[in-house]
């Protein structure tokens, strides 16, 4: 399943729709205003909080949570570093690993576990201007976290470039 993301410099408080690859609404992309961290929440299109990601305050490193129903999900820090490509860390809570890497602010990235692709961002398959897909590979993958992943470390990897 494709899912399709109109880009734009993402601000705190600002909330804009993921649609699916038939134009559709899925998710909706909340921007928590007046917060004294990063926080965003992904919804479903009936307004459900599916997902929660916040900046971790006071950590060493950049480190985003991704959160369901108020518990820790996951967490997101970057890997290491390097010029042509970024490299991030999903520790999920028990103990499963994602690797992202790829060129994270061109929007060209994969997600994998253990080796396997799970999802594919990219800007390739479109014409138009500052749009991209994150396209979930696996039939059975959750595709929520997945996006919720992809919206992270392009958050943190915009963040990066700021400072």
């Amino acid at each position: 399943m494709k899912y399709l993301v109109r880009d734009k410099i993402f601000a705190i408080g600002d909330d804009y729709w993921i649609e699916d690859e038939l134009g559709r609404h899925a998710f909706l992309v909340d921007g928590k205003a007046l917060r004294l961290r990063d926080t965003l929440e992904l919804k479903d299109p009936d307004g459900r909080v599916l997902i929660t990601l916040r900046q971790k305050m006071f950590s060493l490193r950049d480190t985003m949570t991704i959160e369901r129903e108020e518990r820790t999900l996951a967490t997101v820090r970057r890997k290491r570093l390097s010029l042509l490509r970024n490299h991030y860390r999903v520790t999920l809570v028990e103990g499963t690993e994602l690797d992202v890497s790829g060129r994270v602010l061109d929007r060209e990235f994969t997600v994998e576990y253990d080796g396997e692709l799970l999802a594919h961002i990219s800007r390739q398959w479109f014409h138009v201007r500052d749009t991209y897909a994150v396209n979930v590979v696996r039939e059975d993958a959750d595709s929520a976290l997945l996006v919720a992943v992809a919206v992270c470390v392009i958050r943190m990897a915009e963040r990066e470039r700021e400072d």
